[in-house]
């Protein structure tokens, strides 16, 4: 690095400036002052160590990784949302670890799929659903696929609502329906607070997710788990013909469609300049930032249903509600709070990112922008009056939440098939489009998905 340190006499005023470069390694200081109608300039250079340099750069490079960070923070609560609560719990209860080996392969699938769509954005500067609308052109097919993209975005709310609804409900011994009618504001009043700074909310998403997290440390701690058919059950699939449904939810629970279309919004939004320098440097980010968050995330995924299993296998488990309180008897009153806590916190980040994720589908597929807020209460509308009808008649949440998963695996093919094409396309994508082998392997995760789900509604039509 270099300092230059210029000196300029000149009739005129007298004025300090100081420009600093993007580089932090080049600094240039001018000073300009009354003098004698000469100019002279005296040049002082001094050569900085080489490590001092690098510790420059490599805080500079560590700064731009943490303005990026984040994009795979908001999705990763797909791993961690209600729905996986009430696949897990039921799981749990009656196949014990037998199905830990589907967590870790949706968690897998989900991983690769989420970074396709992200990279979407970083290569194209568009999201998924802008793009969708360019190939798409004619207005009724436009419409027709932002509609079946609402249905999965109402049955992620469905799960959400259950979700802060039924914490609310155990934490503070509240009316179920009263707990649905304040669950019904969730995170309108989060993003009224937080206003236009994202930022805020990526944080708050965070802060919520740790808690999750640090929650499932605790829990496994106290119901230690039988650690043999840990490593046996997440190596060893075993599906039985009565297990399928719940295989099909786990896959709808972690491969959330409405987490695949907002990714590629979330990381076009952190281009600036869009050069290929850029895009280079971000795309190397998003990997780091996908692998990092979605691999924590995937782990809470797989302690969800380890406690389950540990905890309510054998048990005559079968709500929501007695797990919580299966919990207290076994293991103390606190392991269900934290039980209670870590549900309310699922609920509302992941009600977070499903305002996000249709923000991004109404504004990239119809081009009109609304308030999150506002959108927010639309949606949840759509969910409250059925939802609060099903619990006054007496329906089982946990029913409702397994089966919520399970439509939304039958509407991942919907933002799936999109993700794969575009970045299958060179004119799309440039010099970031997918190579074979990444390609043939998400042909691979989307044939099994939709085998699953195919058997899934067969074996279904037969029991009519």
């Amino acid at each position: 690095m270099r300092l230059r340190i210029i000196k300029r006499h000149k009739e005129g005023k007298r004025y300090l400036t100081v420009s600093i470069c993007p580089n932090p390694s080049s600094l240039h200081i001018e000073l300009d002052y009354i003098g004698e109608m000469t100019l002279t300039f005296l040049v002082v250079e001094r050569m900085v160590p080489q490590e001092t340099e690098a510790k420059l750069s490599s805080r500079w490079k560590n700064s731009q990784f943490i303005r990026f960070f984040g994009p795979a923070l908001v999705v990763s609560v797909a791993y961690v949302d209600p729905g996986n609560f009430g696949t897990a719990i039921a799981s749990g209860a009656v196949y014990g670890y037998e199905l830990l080996w589907a967590v870790w392969f949706a968690s897998i699938m989900a991983m690769l799929l989420q970074y396709l769509s992200g990279k979407i954005g970083i290569a194209t500067g568009q999201s998924m659903p802008e793009l969708v609308r360019e190939k798409l052109k004619s207005n009724s097919k436009v419409v027709a696929y932002w509609l079946s993209s609402e249905l999965f975005a109402i049955a992620t709310d469905l799960a959400e609502f259950l979700g802060v609804a039924l914490a609310l409900h155990l934490l503070f011994g509240i009316h179920l329906l009263l707990a649905a009618a304040i669950a019904s504001f969730d995170v309108v009043i989060i993003f009224l607070l937080a206003g236009k700074r994202f930022r805020r909310v990526e944080m708050l998403i965070g802060v919520l997710v740790s808690i999750i997290g640090v929650g499932y440390v605790y829990e496994l701690f106290i119901t230690q788990p039988n650690l043999a058919s840990i490593a046996f059950h997440s190596v060893t699939p075993i599906l039985t013909r009565d297990a399928v449904p719940l295989v099909v939810g786990i896959i709808g629970a972690t491969v959330m469609p409405h987490a695949l279309a907002v990714h590629s919004w979330l990381t076009k939004n952190k281009l600036t300049k869009g050069d290929q320098e850029e895009k280079h440097r971000l795309l190397r980010y998003h990997k780091i930032d996908n692998v990092l968050n979605l691999s924590i995330a995937g782990f809470v995924n797989a302690a969800i249903l380890i406690m389950a299993a540990a905890a309510f296998s054998g048990s005559s488990v079968g709500t929501v509600e007695e797990a919580y309180y299966t919990l207290a008897p076994l293991f103390g009153m606190f392991a269900s709070v934290v039980f209670g806590i870590t549900l309310l916190a699922s609920g509302i980040s992941s009600s977070m990112t499903g305002v996000l994720a249709g923000q991004a589908l109404m504004e990239g597929l119809l081009g009109r922008r609304i308030h999150p807020w506002l959108r927010r209460i639309v949606v949840r509308g759509i969910n409250v009056v059925p939802t609060m009808i099903a619990i006054y008649l007496g329906f089982n949440a946990l029913d409702l939440l397994v089966y919520s998963q399970i439509i939304l695996s039958l509407l991942i093919p919907v933002p799936l098939i999109p993700i794969i094409y575009l970045t299958s396309k060179r004119n799309i994508m440039g010099p970031f489009v997918n190579r074979r082998v990444t390609t043939a392997l998400s042909l691979v995760f989307a044939t099994l998905i939709l085998v699953f789900n195919a058997y899934f509604l067969i074996q279904t039509i037969l029991l009519l």
